[in-house]
């Protein structure tokens, strides 16, 4: 993929929530310990990459949070 300009650097993902899940991952933007303590001295092509890691953890942790629908075992009468 072809490397992006950028003017203005790649703000933080940092939301605020600083607490970490089950698997080590920041429960607020998803990020690892390493990435968040290194964001600062990452090239902006690294900090897309983690931005786009972040979003794929986000949505696996909001679909394995969603129970799947299961039929009560009762047909609707009506």
């Amino acid at each position: 993929m072809a490397e992006q300009l950028h003017f203005f650097d790649i703000p933080s993902p940092c939301v605020g929530i600083c607490q970490l899940n089950e698997k080590g991952y920041c429960r607020g933007c998803y990020r690892s310990r390493d990435e968040r303590f290194q964001w600062l001295s990452l090239s902006n092509a690294q900090k897309e990459n983690v931005i786009r890691l972040c979003r794929q953890r986000r949505y696996r942790a909001i679909k394995s949070e969603t129970p799947p629908e299961t039929p009560s075992g009762q047909l609707d009468l009506f």
